[in-house]
């Protein structure tokens, strides 16, 4: 959007950027402009003589011109955007007419105002490019010979004593050679600054596509390899890993082979950088003191250890290897991998926390598996798979017996402690697929895919027996019911209530034992279709449509 009655606002900085760059070079020409009118007037108002200026009001005239068209020039460079480069470009080229005009007013070859058209080269070198200078170097030298020519063939008057005879043409080429020795070391300056910038600008456009790829992922160890990939690609490494989290495992590895996993740890060059609190350039770790590095990147050489921070605290750090054999490694390259690490460590620790964030709306805070939100819809989902690929779907429910006279007994932490273990013993015994929940207090809730109502029995036995050797201040037994999709139940509440109904079954029966449902899922019974009004014989038409 834009404010109302404005121009549109650039879509982005980068574009505000340019825009402003430009307008600013502009006044600066602008600016050299009006600096040489005034140098011309002063020099020929002040100077005459030693210039050898005859007419100062052709040369005010001129300068006067000049200017008008300066200023014109710039007016249609801002009304006209589309053309505003091919004015800029033609403006450059009256610069150079007038100052070879004002060169050959002053004494020619001869004239103190020479060093005008070298501020100019330099200028345009400067504000524009190495090329655009190189171009005006020559169009400068094409007006020198313009004239020098002119003058050689009689067209014009030579200017200036010395310049006649056989010294016009040794201070010729000895102007000529200097004004090419300086335009060629302007521009070997300049390209070196441009190439430096391009090169600048290159890499801030491959931390921003950095930024878009760890936007579009949520999982740390993923934030981590698109930061070793970019890293590597966009620098040339060969080989490098990312350590993180707590123990600082492996979270991305980039290099011929697979990784070896290593045990959890802080190798020495790790901590040395971690206690820099900035990059640690490694020729050859020791293998003693880094057994993990050795191990995950076997001779190594000229290591790049960059920790990785987020708000003051270490969340992983970058290890990468550099190609070059000798173990002299640019600034430049060492600044610009830190701002790569700086960014993906603000996102792989925001990543973390989101982590968390979902663990804990997810998990039961007290025993850590699921809780009663997530249960219900995993079963909801399940009960959808199973009915469409018509597999059986059985649910445990578990209930620890007696826990109030536990926690009245024991007490509240050793009950807390009791349904840890619980939780943890059901995880132990469950498959991988298998979904442990804590339905509500004291009870526990399994869902068993793929269990049929033969299998459910035993695998449920199974799962209450480890309950048996949960570590407790007292033994602690537990009592289950189970049911199974679609022998006990044909939707989700029917299915809990069949569970429930035999883990009380279980309750009556003595506890300490799981029983399995007996119920048989409800027929669905036809609706009855509504009768239709019948109308009798004998009644009369207007009598029917007052009763209808």
């Amino acid at each position: 959007m834009s404010p109302s009655g404005g121009a549109p606002l650039p879509r982005n900085r980068s574009q505000l950027s340019d825009i402003a760059s430009l307008s600013e070079r502009m006044g600066y020409f602008q600016a050299l402009r009006a600096a040489f009118a005034v140098i011309v007037l002063g020099a020929a108002i002040f100077a005459a003589k030693v210039l050898g200026v005859s007419d100062i009001s052709s040369i005010a005239l001129v300068t006067a011109g000049y200017l008008l068209v300066s200023g014109v020039a710039e007016g249609l460079r801002r009304l006209t955007n589309e053309r505003g480069l091919s004015i800029v470009t033609l403006m450059l080229l009256v610069d150079g007419v007038y100052l070879a005009w004002m060169m050959y007013e002053t004494n020619g070859i001869q004239s103190p105002l020479r060093f005008l058209t070298y501020v100019h080269l330099i200028a345009v070198t400067l504000l524009a490019s190495h090329r655009t200078g190189l171009k005006i170097a020559l169009w400068h030298s094409l007006l020198f010979f313009v004239v020098y020519y002119a003058q050689a063939a009689g067209l014009l008057e030579i200017r200036g004593e010395l310049a006649r005879g056989t010294q016009f043409e040794r201070l010729s080429v000895f102007n000529v050679m200097a004004f090419w020795l300086v335009a060629l070391g302007t521009t070997a300056f300049s390209s070196v600054n441009e190439r430096e910038l391009r090169r600048r600008k290159a890499d801030l456009e491959a931390l921003a596509e950095m930024a878009r790829s760890m936007e579009e992922v949520s999982d740390p160890n993923e934030s981590a390899q698109i930061l070793l990939d970019q890293v590597s690609e966009w620098f040339e490494f060969k080989r490098g890993v990312v350590l993180g989290g707590r123990d600082f495992t492996m979270m991305a590895f980039r290099g011929p082979g697979e990784a070896t996993p290593t045990e959890p740890g802080l190798d020495q060059v790790v901590k040395d950088a971690f206690e820099k609190h900035g990059t640690a350039l490694v020729k050859k770790p020791d293998p003693d003191e880094n057994p993990r590095l050795t191990a995950l990147m076997p001779f190594a050489r000229n290591l790049l250890v960059v920790p990785l921070f987020a708000e003051g605290a270490p969340v992983g750090v970058l290890i990468l290897e550099h190609p070059s054999i000798s173990a002299r490694v640019e600034r430049r390259l060492v600044v610009m991998i830190e701002q790569f690490a700086a960014h993906a460590a603000l996102t792989i620790r925001n990543a973390w926390l989101l982590e968390q964030v979902q663990r804990m709306a997810e998990t039961d805070a007290l025993t850590g598996v699921a809780n009663r939100r997530v249960f219900e819809l995993t079963l909801q989902k399940e009960l959808a798979r199973s009915q469409r690929n018509g597999e059986p779907l059985t649910l445990l429910l578990v209930d620890v017996d007696h826990f109030k006279s536990f926690n009245d007994t024991h007490g509240h932490q050793e009950g807390d402690n009791a349904l840890k273990g619980v939780a943890a013993a059901l995880q132990e015994a469950s498959r991988e697929f298998d979904i442990v929940a804590r339905y509500g207090g004291e009870e526990f809730a399994v869902i068993l895919p793929s269990c049929s109502s033969r299998e459910s029995l035993v695998v449920a036995e199974r799962l209450r027996t480890s309950i048996s050797d949960v570590d407790a201040a007292a033994p602690v037994t537990a009592s289950g019911g189970v049911a199974t999709f679609p022998t006990h139940a044909t939707d989700m509440s029917s299915l809990i209530e069949a569970a429930d109904e035999a883990l009380y079954k279980s309750k009556r029966a003595g506890r300490d034992r799981v029983t399995r449902s007996r119920r048989r899922p409800a027929a669905r019974r036809p609706r009855p279709r509504p009768k239709k009004p019948v109308l009798a014989e004998t009644q009369p038409v207007s009598e029917a449509r007052s009763v209808s």
